[in-house]
């Protein structure tokens, strides 16, 4: 192979203002202030999307910690022509809780933890989420288009800000605010 083929652009300058993919190929070099760059901007809506899922704190901590392991050791298997870096990262902290949870769930077999009392209350939030989730309003919900849908779920169910729904689903802030106005309004005439 001829040498100009092997060698690979350095990685660009990075700062907070960088685009993610640009901090995703200074991870990928190596650069910690990259990774750390990233973690400030996206653990924060991270962890708010996992706590929505998950009311361990400790489960919400240890996926948190190993999404950016991951992205460490990962980085350069991320490709911005399949997507945002925040779908990405999302998929991998998703995937990191469900196995911090499953750890968890394997230490006690056969019994509750001790110390607990054997029965077990839902939280509010899970019985809204399960109504949402198999009631009419999930058969609406379902019924939108998957950008007004994606909207609606970051802001609504999952409690993001506009502008991290924004970061998330990669479009702008006002974007956001019209689809989740235009998903109230169909949801409105669908549950009539």
């Amino acid at each position: 192979m001829p040498a100009f083929l092997n060698r690979r652009r350095p990685p660009p300058e990075v700062d907070s203002d960088s685009p993610d993919a640009d901090l995703l190929a200074a991870v990928a070099a190596g650069r910690v202030e990259a990774l750390r760059l990233l973690h400030t901007r996206h653990a924060p809506w991270l962890r708010a999307r996992l706590a929505r899922r998950c009311v361990d704190p400790d489960a919400v901590d240890d996926a948190i910690q190993d999404t950016f392991v991951a992205v460490w050791r990962d980085a350069h298997r991320y490709r911005s022509s399949r997507g945002e870096a925040g779908g990405w990262l999302w998929t991998i902290a998703s995937r990191r809780l469900i196995s911090a949870l499953r750890r968890r769930g394997g230490r006690w077999l056969g019994g509750d933890l001790p110390g607990e009392d054997a029965r077990t209350v839902q939280s509010a939030e899970d019985v809204v989420l399960l109504g949402v989730e198999h009631g009419d309003l999930g058969i609406a919900i379902s019924r939108l288009s998957p950008e007004l849908r994606a909207a609606i779920q970051a802001t609504v169910l999952d409690g993001l800000t506009t502008r991290e729904a924004a970061r998330l689903l990669g479009i702008p802030e006002g974007t956001v605010k019209t689809r989740v106005m235009r998903a109230k309004a169909q949801l409105r005439e669908y549950l009539v």
